[in-house]
């Protein structure tokens, strides 16, 4: 591990949406918990650091929302330049909800009440691969502690000024193929997901043409390395190019939320989908307003606890 990257001065931008904006509903979805090494809110000063990587080089990403209704962006690092240009994007410019239609009540009162949610686009796959290679079939806590210990062991420093969070950019595909075995375990990390990206990270040059396709298409695109299956696909999708269609079939938590929330019980994969099937194609729109809403399903039994893969 180094340490960042130190540059005079930042590169800035001062962008004005013309829309109704919330960072916080627009930057959680890239945050791996509290303790994500790559996103931090300075909540005091209301600003948002991010680390991230670019086809230039890495970057780091400050935003803050100003009194005026601006966005100020100010960046540093050889992609600083490519992070300030896809501000728009990463805060939803791009995102079209024209045609979408609430077909449930508690749908129609979330879009109602939360107006600035948008679906944001980071115009980067590996940085949202990686971790939601993490997360296939592991509790919350197993993949947000191995996402850290691999950011800390194996990412670099971000570039930036002094005084800023510490931040760690995501270990480089050639940084993930040169782990030892014995480091994947140490970080907790199964064989299956440690598969997944080292298929991944031999051809993730290739993977970034996901962005530019997006849709049905970049998900396939994804879904030809082997351990990238419906699941991850679409988890990457949400966040690299903000496919609002992209449900996450799969998920341990998301069938039954969405059935409770909208027809009153838990639902398996192919029920959910015939409850979102008059939401096409903005599915996972119509997901994002079900998590927006604050519902709680209710719970039955126990938690599923976390594993120690690095006790076997």
């Amino acid at each position: 591990m180094t340490g960042p990257l130190r540059t005079a001065e930042p590169m800035t931008r001062r962008w004005r949406p013309d829309y109704s904006l919330d960072l916080l509903d627009l930057l959680v979805p890239l945050r791996r918990g509290t303790g994500d090494p790559t996103l931090r809110a300075d909540t005091e000063r209301g600003i948002w650091w991010r680390a991230s990587t670019s086809p230039n080089g890495p970057a780091t990403l400050a935003l803050r929302r100003c009194p005026d209704g601006t966005v100020l962006a100010d960046a540093w690092g050889p992609g600083a330049q490519w992070a300030l240009d896809g501000v728009p994007a990463l805060l939803g410019a791009d995102d079209d909800d024209s045609g979408f239609v609430a077909h449930h009540p508690l749908v129609a009162q979330a879009r109602a009440g939360r107006p600035g949610l948008r679906l944001g686009a980071t115009g980067r796959v590996w940085d949202m691969l990686l971790p939601a290679v993490l997360e296939q079939k592991v509790t919350g806590t197993e993949a947000r502690r191995s996402w850290r210990e691999l950011c800390w062991r194996f990412g670099t420093r971000a570039p930036g000024p002094d005084g800023m969070p510490k931040l760690w950019l995501p270990p480089t595909p050639e940084g993930v193929r040169a782990i030892p075995d014995w480091e994947w375990h140490r970080a907790g990390v199964d064989s299956a997901r440690r598969r997944a990206l080292l298929a991944a990270a031999t051809v993730a040059h290739r993977l970034e043409a996901a962005v530019p396709l997006g849709g049905t298409a970049g998900r396939e695109l994804l879904r030809r390395v082997p351990g990238i299956g419906v699941w991850t696909a679409a988890e990457v999708a949400q966040r690299a190019w903000g496919d609002p269609d992209a449900v996450s079939v799969g998920d341990f938590h998301i069938p039954s939320v969405v059935g409770w929330a909208l027809v009153g019980r838990p639902l398996d994969d192919a029920g959910m989908l015939a409850v979102l099937a008059p939401y096409a194609p903005q599915r996972q729109r119509a997901v994002r307003y079900v998590e927006a809403s604050g519902f709680r399903r209710p719970r039955f039994g126990p938690r599923y606890s976390p594993r120690d893969y690095r006790a076997l």
